[in-house]
Protein backbone atom coordinates (compact mmCIF):
# COMPACT_ATOMS: atom_id res chain seq x y z
CA UNK A 1 0.00 0.00 0.00
CA UNK A 2 1.12 3.51 -0.75
CA UNK A 3 1.23 5.47 2.51
CA UNK A 4 1.03 8.82 0.72
CA UNK A 5 -2.07 7.72 -1.16
CA UNK A 6 -3.74 6.66 2.10
CA UNK A 7 -2.93 10.03 3.66
CA UNK A 8 -4.35 11.87 0.62
CA UNK A 9 -7.59 9.90 0.97
CA UNK A 10 -7.82 10.49 4.72
CA UNK A 11 -7.16 14.20 4.19
CA UNK A 12 -9.92 14.33 1.57
CA UNK A 13 -12.29 12.57 4.00
CA UNK A 14 -11.55 15.25 6.57
CA UNK A 15 -11.92 18.11 4.09
CA UNK A 16 -15.28 16.83 2.85
CA UNK A 17 -16.57 16.20 6.38
CA UNK A 18 -17.12 12.49 5.79
CA UNK A 19 -18.56 10.78 8.86
CA UNK A 20 -16.67 7.50 9.03
CA UNK A 21 -14.75 5.15 11.26
CA UNK A 22 -11.76 3.14 10.09
CA UNK A 23 -11.97 -0.53 11.03
CA UNK A 24 -10.00 -3.63 10.08
CA UNK A 25 -6.26 -4.22 9.86
CA UNK A 26 -5.43 -0.62 8.97
CA UNK A 27 -7.19 0.54 12.14
CA UNK A 28 -5.15 -1.99 14.12
CA UNK A 29 -2.02 -0.46 12.60
CA UNK A 30 -2.97 2.97 13.94
CA UNK A 31 -3.06 1.33 17.38
CA UNK A 32 0.38 -0.21 16.92
CA UNK A 33 -0.52 -3.74 15.77
CA UNK A 34 0.76 -3.95 12.24
CA UNK A 35 -0.05 -6.70 9.77
CA UNK A 36 -0.10 -6.76 6.01
CA UNK A 37 -3.31 -5.73 4.30
CA UNK A 38 -4.28 -4.54 0.85
CA UNK A 39 -7.41 -2.61 1.76
CA UNK A 40 -8.89 0.01 4.01
CA UNK A 41 -12.19 -0.86 5.67
CA UNK A 42 -14.61 1.91 6.66
CA UNK A 43 -18.01 2.17 8.23
CA UNK A 44 -19.72 5.39 7.16
CA UNK A 45 -22.82 7.11 8.50
CA UNK A 46 -25.76 5.82 6.49
CA UNK A 47 -27.17 8.95 4.89
CA UNK A 48 -27.36 9.95 1.24
CA UNK A 49 -25.54 13.18 2.08
CA UNK A 50 -22.65 11.27 3.62
CA UNK A 51 -22.37 9.00 0.57
CA UNK A 52 -22.06 12.17 -1.55
CA UNK A 53 -19.27 13.40 0.79
CA UNK A 54 -17.50 10.06 0.24
CA UNK A 55 -17.72 10.45 -3.53
CA UNK A 56 -16.46 14.05 -3.41
CA UNK A 57 -13.52 12.93 -1.26
CA UNK A 58 -12.62 10.15 -3.69
CA UNK A 59 -12.87 12.62 -6.60
CA UNK A 60 -10.33 14.86 -4.84
CA UNK A 61 -7.80 12.04 -4.95
CA UNK A 62 -8.89 10.13 -8.07
CA UNK A 63 -10.29 12.95 -10.20
CA UNK A 64 -10.29 11.06 -13.51
CA UNK A 65 -12.04 7.91 -12.27
CA UNK A 66 -15.58 7.63 -13.63
CA UNK A 67 -16.10 4.52 -11.46
CA UNK A 68 -16.69 6.77 -8.45
CA UNK A 69 -20.12 7.46 -9.95
CA UNK A 70 -20.91 3.75 -9.46
CA UNK A 71 -20.89 4.26 -5.68
CA UNK A 72 -24.52 4.97 -4.83
CA UNK A 73 -26.63 5.70 -1.81
CA UNK A 74 -29.02 3.01 -3.06
CA UNK A 75 -26.25 0.44 -2.61
CA UNK A 76 -24.89 1.70 0.69
CA UNK A 77 -28.30 2.28 2.24
CA UNK A 78 -29.88 -0.87 0.84
CA UNK A 79 -30.16 -4.49 1.87
CA UNK A 80 -26.46 -5.27 1.25
CA UNK A 81 -24.83 -2.06 2.46
CA UNK A 82 -21.29 -2.49 1.20
CA UNK A 83 -19.26 -1.53 -1.84
CA UNK A 84 -15.69 -2.18 -2.82
CA UNK A 85 -13.94 0.64 -4.63
CA UNK A 86 -10.78 -0.07 -6.63
CA UNK A 87 -9.06 3.23 -7.46
CA UNK A 88 -7.02 3.51 -10.67
CA UNK A 89 -3.73 3.46 -8.73
CA UNK A 90 -4.13 -0.29 -8.21
CA UNK A 91 -2.15 -0.19 -4.96
CA UNK A 92 -5.04 -0.59 -2.56
CA UNK A 93 -8.79 -0.85 -2.45
CA UNK A 94 -11.54 0.34 -0.13
CA UNK A 95 -14.33 -1.65 1.49
CA UNK A 96 -17.03 0.85 2.42
CA UNK A 97 -19.96 -0.25 4.57
CA UNK A 98 -22.80 1.37 6.45
CA UNK A 99 -23.29 -1.69 8.63
CA UNK A 100 -21.95 -5.20 9.20
CA UNK A 101 -25.16 -7.18 9.43
CA UNK A 102 -26.52 -6.80 12.93
CA UNK A 103 -23.03 -6.72 14.46
CA UNK A 104 -22.04 -3.11 13.84
CA UNK A 105 -22.83 0.20 12.22
CA UNK A 106 -21.22 3.62 12.20
CA UNK A 107 -23.24 4.68 15.25
CA UNK A 108 -22.49 1.54 17.27
CA UNK A 109 -18.70 1.28 16.89
CA UNK A 110 -16.70 3.18 19.50
CA UNK A 111 -14.05 5.32 17.85
CA UNK A 112 -11.26 7.68 18.78
CA UNK A 113 -9.97 10.60 16.81
CA UNK A 114 -6.26 10.40 16.12
CA UNK A 115 -4.03 13.02 14.53
CA UNK A 116 -1.91 11.49 11.79
CA UNK A 117 0.40 13.98 10.09
CA UNK A 118 -2.05 16.78 10.82
CA UNK A 119 -5.09 14.82 9.62
CA UNK A 120 -7.95 13.94 11.97
CA UNK A 121 -8.66 10.23 11.51
CA UNK A 122 -11.60 8.43 13.12
CA UNK A 123 -10.41 4.96 14.16
CA UNK A 124 -12.27 2.18 15.94
CA UNK A 125 -11.00 1.66 19.48
CA UNK A 126 -9.03 -1.49 20.23
CA UNK A 127 -11.99 -2.86 22.18
CA UNK A 128 -14.36 -2.17 19.27
CA UNK A 129 -11.96 -3.89 16.85
CA UNK A 130 -11.71 -6.84 19.21
CA UNK A 131 -15.50 -7.16 19.32
CA UNK A 132 -15.72 -6.97 15.52
CA UNK A 133 -13.12 -9.67 15.01
CA UNK A 134 -13.38 -12.17 17.85
CA UNK A 135 -16.42 -14.17 16.69
CA UNK A 136 -15.95 -14.21 12.92
CA UNK A 137 -15.33 -17.37 10.92
CA UNK A 138 -12.10 -16.03 9.39
CA UNK A 139 -9.07 -17.42 11.23
CA UNK A 140 -7.13 -14.23 10.51
CA UNK A 141 -9.79 -12.16 12.29
CA UNK A 142 -9.62 -14.43 15.32
CA UNK A 143 -5.83 -14.07 15.34
CA UNK A 144 -6.23 -10.28 15.14
CA UNK A 145 -8.71 -10.39 18.02
CA UNK A 146 -6.27 -12.32 20.17
CA UNK A 147 -3.47 -9.85 19.38
CA UNK A 148 -5.76 -6.97 20.37
CA UNK A 149 -6.86 -8.75 23.56
CA UNK A 150 -3.28 -9.36 24.64
CA UNK A 151 -1.86 -5.98 23.64
CA UNK A 152 -4.62 -3.97 25.30
CA UNK A 153 -5.42 -6.37 28.16
CA UNK A 154 -9.02 -6.70 27.02
CA UNK A 155 -11.45 -8.90 28.88
CA UNK A 156 -13.44 -11.60 27.15
CA UNK A 157 -17.06 -10.40 26.76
Amino acid sequence: MDRDEILRVLRAFEEEGLEYVLIGAAAMGFHGIVRATEDLDFLIRSTAENVERLKRAFRQVYSDDANIDDITADDLLGEYPAVRYYPPSGDLYFDIMTRLGEAAAFDTVDAVELMIEGIRVSVATPKALYRLKKDTVRPLDRKDAEALRQRFDLEED
